[in-house]
């Protein structure tokens, strides 16, 4: 009896000390001597749930459920089938967390209307109306439960509604007032002031909504605290890969890319180990971005399809690696399906900027135009720095297709101020690629030679391959030599018609309009003395411009 006494004080201290393998330990022992009342099981399930072991969480919670309810503690009954629902919701069992949910329910009955666990029900119902897409209803019922949270003084209700309200409204394009609420949240979290699962939940939740808002410095910040409160833990196996998750984008956004790749396979085997599946879809995605990124086109594939094993889109990534294996009619077939199954802001301008560089390259300027002017929209909603620079970059993009060279230069500069304040290399090299681009098409070959130079040494020190390759055709062109009268954008459009492609696949290569690629062709036979593709090409070959 002794020893089962000092194992629950031992287990209770180590309860609060965060010392979760161990605290799970003690507890597991005590109980295996004497079951543990429904307070301390409590306790056991919350530390089975960090190490990871979730199956076991729910059935301590089960137990401590029915605790609870033979030593006549409603309330304390209710809380456990609360959580136990919401889990089993969480996990797509819907059918037993109905069951849950609606046993917690009827432990309401008999107490006051006004207690805090009214405002917990009211939760699931927010779950359900998102789900529905009723967006204004969802924001109005997780306010509801934010202004019971209040009034009861409960702070783990008040950061899951506070943070839901807001996460909601950034869903809505109320980016501000969503955002203000989920720094609220945050801030209760890092304070120590909420329950470890739920300061867990509220952590995850708001890095995950200012992915969506496209707030990279917020989503940089909170991910380094969310990082602080995981290295705190060490055994803490519960929202370290969710954690993993979010440091790996900062990392691939920053350019460290190896450290990234690690970051990433160490998230999956977490959310594996936690028994997180779409988590570890979302861990087999970031790999798959920074393989395409690297080149290793083989490893992308297979990291996508990974992902979508565990039930993660695999999209725009893996449209974006047909576009790179030279299957452009899959990669825009994926780009346009998924883009018409999505409606929300959030989610559709993650898509638009893959949507823009696909459709680009076949060709298909309106679809082009339309896009990109709907990201400028979506921009201005959201007031994202890195939104911004996705707008004006494909603005630029399209604006360089149709031939307007010197408006998308202004919005090709002000794309690549925006990727170099976010310290966002990768992305600023390839808008100085297209800015090289339109200086070679207003002439300007020393300007041209400069951007296209910086945008391959930063393509070369990421190890971006496939940049790279892409990049020493320009490069080739632009060096010195007898061009016979030739720009560098011509001696580029007449390699081209030497290759045999034709005037679209021309404007695909180098994101022109294929009006632009017929004036080149006219400069270029009046230049050369030919009058047709065929004698251009043998000049080509006879004077080595091939």
């Amino acid at each position: 009896m002794t020893e089962t006494v000092e194992a629950l004080e031992r287990g209770r201290e180590l309860y609060a000390e965060r010392a979760w393998k161990d605290a799970h330990e003690a507890l597991s022992l005590a109980d295996g001597e004497r079951p543990l009342p429904g307070a301390d099981l409590e306790l056991l399930a919350t530390a089975a749930y960090m190490i990871g072991r979730e199956n076991e969480y729910l059935e301590l919670l089960e137990r401590a459920h029915r605790a609870h309810l033979d030593a006549g503690e409603r309330l304390s009954a209710f809380r456990c089938a609360f959580w136990v629902g919401i889990n089993l919701a969480r996990r797509g069992n819907m059918g037993p967390a109905g069951g849950w949910l609606g046993r917690a329910g009827r432990l309401l009955e008999e107490e006051p209307d006004d207690g805090v666990e009214r405002g917990y029900m009211l939760l699931p119902r927010v779950f359900e109306q998102e789900a529905q897409g009723k967006w204004e209803e969802a924001a109005a019922t997780a306010g509801e439960a934010v202004k019971i949270a209040e009034r009861c003084g409960d702070a783990d209700l008040l950061a899951l509604a506070g943070h839901e309200q807001g996460h909601v409204l950034v869903r809505q394009g109320k980016v501000g007032d969503g955002l203000a609420l989920l720094d609220e949240a945050m801030v209760a979290a890092s304070a120590g002031e909420l329950s470890p699962i739920v300061t867990g939940i509220v952590y995850c939740g708001v890095i995950l909504a200012c992915d969506e808002a496209h707030d990279v410095r917020r989503a940089r910040e909170w991910t380094a605290t969310l990082s602080r409160w995981c290295d705190g833990q060490p055994d803490m196996v519960a929202f370290t890969g969710r954690c993993l998750i979010h440091r790996a984008e900062i990392m691939q956004l920053q350019g460290e890319w190896p450290s990234a790749l690690d970051e990433a396979r160490r998230a999956a085997e977490r959310c594996l180990q936690g028994e997180n599946r779409w988590a570890a879809g979302e861990a087999c995605y970031r790999q798959a971005e920074v393989h395409r990124l690297l080149g290793d086109l083989d490893a992308a594939e297979t990291a996508y399809r990974e992902a979508s094993g565990h039930g993660r889109e695999p999209q725009p990534g893996l449209a974006l690696l047909r576009l790179a294996q030279g299957d452009g009619e899959a990669a825009a077939a994926s780009i346009r399906r998924a883009l018409d199954e999505t409606v929300e802001p959030g989610p559709r301008s993650a898509l638009l900027p893959a949507f823009v560089e696909i459709v680009l390259a076949s060709g298909d300027l309106d679809a082009a135009r339309n896009a990109g002017e709907e990201l400028q929209r979506l921009a201005a909603d959201f007031d994202s720095g890195s939104l911004r620079a996705m707008a004006d970059q494909a603005a630029g993009a399209v604006g360089l297709a149709e031939g307007n060279v010197r408006d998308a230069l202004a919005a090709l500069r002000d794309a690549a101020r925006e990727w170099q304040a976010l310290e966002a290399p990768y992305e600023a090299a390839r808008v100085r690629e297209l800015i090289g681009r339109a200086c070679r098409e207003l002439g300007d070959e020393d300007a041209a030679g400069l951007e296209l130079e910086a945008a391959r040494s930063t393509f070369a020190d990421l190890d971006a391959a496939l940049d790279v390759a892409r990049l020493a055709s320009s490069l080739a062109t632009a060096a010195p030599g007898d061009r016979h009268g030739l720009t560098a954008r011509e001696v580029e459009v007449l390699r081209l018609v030497a290759a045999g492609k034709s005037n679209r696949e021309i404007a695909a290569s180098l994101v022109i309009s294929e009006h632009t690629v017929a004036r080149h062709l006219q400069n270029i036979f009046a230049k050369l003395g030919v009058s047709s593709r065929t004698a251009a090409s043998a000049f080509a070959f006879e004077h080595d411009l091939v």
